[in-house]
């Protein structure tokens, strides 16, 4: 498949399930692949993953309702605990603050480039998540969730969350995409 029919094809999809169309640990084997491919400021490599499934996966989003005090509506939170799991993607502050003090002129640029390689990194993995037939939606409800999650899973303190991304089998496709006026955002310059 072809880089722009990926991009395609990645939609948001919040209809799911727990049936994957390829087993568990084609899933891991995906998102270690993608993460590893992923490029990054200095080679800085400061993106983290967690792949939450099973279990876990019910548990991670009644811990995130529970973060909440019941402020969330349950059943949209349902929505994303019937997905098969979540990737959480985060970066660890840490090795941004190596490089901060390593590359003290770039200081300053560190934690948005992580962010930039951990926004790359997102697409990367949703854009393979459907070409395997699985589908996803990008979810953000960080900070509010951090301490909780990363005590539920057991993660270092270093580590930022950015970003929740559901996956599942997909019962519903969403509405086809309107195409938008794109010159309105993209200027060719000669």
């Amino acid at each position: 498949m072809s880089i722009i029919k990926a991009l395609e094809n990645r939609r948001t999809i919040y209809a799911l399930n727990k049936e994957l169309p390829i087993p568990e640990a084609e899933v891991e084997a995906l998102v270690k692949q993608v993460t590893e491919l992923v490029p990054d400021a200095f080679n800085m490599k400061s993106a983290r993953v967690a792949v939450v499934l099973g279990g876990m996966q019910d548990k991670l989003w009644d811990t995130i309702y529970d973060a909440f005090d019941g402020k969330v509506a349950r059943e949209k939170i349902n929505g994303f605990k019937a997905a098969a799991g979540t990737v959480l993607y985060f970066y660890d502050q840490e090795i941004v603050k190596a490089m901060q003090k390593q590359f003290s002129s770039y200081a300053d640029n560190f934690p948005v480039w992580a962010n930039q390689a951990n926004g790359m990194l997102q697409l990367s993995v949703w854009a393979a998540l459907r070409e395997r037939n699985i589908g996803a939606n990008l979810q953000h409800y960080n900070p509010v969730i951090d301490k909780k999650v990363k005590e539920l899973l057991g993660l270092p303190e270093s580590w930022v969350l950015l970003a929740q991304m559901p996956f599942g089998g997909i019962v519903a496709q969403p509405d086809p995409k309107e195409k938008e006026n794109i010159e309105l955002r993209v200027k060719t310059c000669r």
